[in-house]
């Protein structure tokens, strides 16, 4: 079965649909430039701003201006829009239909904003219903007429678009949707924007990925969607590509920095290019993650040294065109790879000039070339790397015939903070003062339930979270509005991503199998569940890691309370080891 791309929708800092976006990336006219609508103290951080505001957006896509409409829904919706127009879908007619978003910002930009109103009044309490990245996914669908769509919310960092477009592709082959909308959307934050920059990795230059001066990224905003079908379902001659291959393999090493030899990076690019049934030099393209970090670059640079040897294709990171939009940025650089497909051209490396020897050589551009198959990139913090290859024709993979059993093999729960104790078991007293209470209730409950199955690693780790490290998430923010964006705690951030939980353990046990977390609200456990037995059932796996972990607050509970909602608690953490009856 071979899965058609029958439509696109984009908006990013080169342009507001696909023909703008085209020319752009043929001109080499890059979007990086001076910060507008974000508010932030770093006026001197170039950055990838969609050229539109708040306001603009919401007059084009006719929405009430009395609802706090988060600029991730807003981009969202705009790209989802356009692909369903290029698919000419307008009617549903019955078809079980998926929205499938990856984002990690979420509406944080509508709660970053009010953050300290919320605490003072009850004025514009409810907008913490916006922080919940679900929310978004359920906006988008609202909007678009999506009514009766399953909503599905991935938060895998900066690769969470692809992996939405993975998991879209998996749903239609197993019949669970008959149309898939699939991709990314992620505003500009001061939250990833400080959090990045106290991690000391964003450039007050234009970024230059693979360049031996590159001194960082630059980040940028912009969503991105394509309507997937299986190809028997696609009209004629409406495939603008074909998904002909992925991969979703964790690099195991840490929670923001890649292994010196892109172990992650190698296993999805060799797992996409076996589903594919294609070899090393059958790929003419890749479009390359290619961040323009010092440990980005050399990382990705060795994992393609491994996979293609001495036949490496034209390589180019488009992120000096965008900024690096993260979350978004998988689907946005699907766009950007169809493109060059379609039109016969390979994107610039914009600000590539001196060679790194420990990095490849991207392309500056070529025009007039035959690709048949591109690979594209998409590595994200805590080491969920995941890569998928795009044909011009169908690559029929060969159909699972093998419908396994899934069984549960064990189970654990924490919900009171005493048990958290019980930690001292499986990690050292130095390293328990430094987890958070999230931390300790993850790992205790994914030891204690492989421990009980004595199973040393799974082979895949799957999360649910509503709110995440909302903790740590917390306290960034806090730390933003009483002492401005100067003075901010890098470890803060590096915790507060929602994949955080899953790479942790992943980290911990060494496994670089499939990884991935869930973010829709009450629903997260019911759609990691479903990718678990999915994973299953189709031989992909024969155990697999589960678990749901969330965390409260006092403040977060006061906020509850104040809004007449039930309090949650302070910590529920339930794991499930699923595994194959044979």
């Amino acid at each position: 079965m071979s899965i058609a791309i029958t439509g696109l929708g984009i908006v990013c800092a080169i342009g507001n649909d696909i023909p703008s976006v085209l020319a752009s990336l043929r001109q080499k006219k890059s979007g990086i430039g001076t910060m507008h609508y974000l508010q932030s103290e770093h006026t001197e951080l170039p950055v990838g701003e969609v050229k539109l505001s708040n306001e603009e957006m919401e007059s084009m896509l006719n929405l009430d201006k009395g609802e706090a409409w988060s600029r991730t829904t807003l981009m969202g919706a705009i790209a989802v829009r356009q692909a369903l127009k290029q698919a000419n879908i307008d009617r549903l007619d019955g078809k079980k239909v998926a929205l499938i978003s990856g984002t990690t910002v979420g509406g944080m930009d509508v709660t970053e904003r009010h953050f300290k109103l919320m605490q003072e009044s009850d004025e514009m309490l409810s907008v913490i219903s916006k922080h919940d990245c679900g929310s978004t996914t359920d906006d988008i669908a609202r909007i678009c007429g999506l009514d009766g769509a399953e909503t599905i919310t991935v938060s895998t960092a900066c690769s969470s678009a692809v992996n939405s477009i993975i998991i879209g592709a998996e749903m239609l082959k197993t019949g669970e949707a008959d149309i898939v909308i699939a991709g990314g959307t992620e505003a500009l934050s001061k939250f990833h924007l400080n959090g990045f920059n106290t991690l000391m990795i964003l450039d007050k230059e234009q970024c230059r990925p693979f360049d031996a001066t590159r001194a960082g990224l630059n980040l940028g905003e912009g969503a991105a969607f394509v309507v997937m079908q299986k190809s028997a379902d696609a009209e004629d001659d409406k495939a603008l590509a074909y998904v002909s291959g992925y991969g979703n393999r964790c690099d195991a090493f840490h929670q923001t920095a890649s292994s010196e030899d892109g172990e992650g990076a190698y296993l999805a690019m060799t797992e996409a290019l076996a589903m594919a049934g294609l070899k090393p030099q059958d790929i003419h393209y890749i479009n390359a993650h290619g961040t323009g970090t010092p440990n980005n670059d050399p990382s990705e640079s060795a994992a393609i040294r491994r996979v293609f040897g001495d036949s490496i294709p034209p390589i180019s990171s488009t992120k000096a065109f965008t900024g690096h939009t993260t979350s978004a940025s998988g689907s946005i650089e699907t766009v950007f790879s169809i493109l060059a497909m379609q039109n016969g051209f390979v994107p610039a490396s914009l600000g590539w000039e001196k060679q790194d020897d420990n990095c490849i050589t991207p392309s500056t551009g070529i025009n007039n070339i035959d690709i048949e198959n591109v690979v594209c990139n998409s590595f994200g913090f805590g080491g969920n790397d995941s890569s998928i290859i795009l044909s011009k024709t169908p690559h029929t993979e060969d159909e699972a015939t093998a419908q396994y059993v899934v069984d549960v093999l064990a189970k654990d729960e924490i919900e009171d903070m005493e048990s958290l104790k019980e930690i001292k078991e499986f990690v050292f007293p130095i390293e328990a003062r430094r987890m958070g209470k999230l931390m300790k209730a993850s790992c205790l409950t994914s030891m204690r339930v492989l421990r009980k199955a004595n199973i040393e690693r799974p082979d895949a780790i799957i999360t649910a979270t509503a709110n995440g490290m909302l903790e740590t998430s917390e306290q960034f923010l806090q730390d933003i509005c009483e002492n401005g964006e100067q003075l901010l705690k890098p470890t803060l951030f590096m915790q507060s991503t929602h994949n955080t939980i899953g790479s942790a353990i992943a980290i911990r046990l060494k496994c670089h199998g499939y990884n991935i977390t869930y973010t829709q609200g009450e629903r997260s456990l019911e759609c990691a569940m479903k990718d678990a037995e999915r994973l299953i059932r189709t031989g992909k796996a024969k155990t697999v890691l589960v678990g749901c972990h969330d965390e409260a607050t006092p403040l977060y509970c006061g906020f509850m309370k104040r809004l007449g909602l039930p309090e949650p608690k302070m910590i529920d953490s339930r794991v499930i080891l699923l595994g194959r009856k044979d």
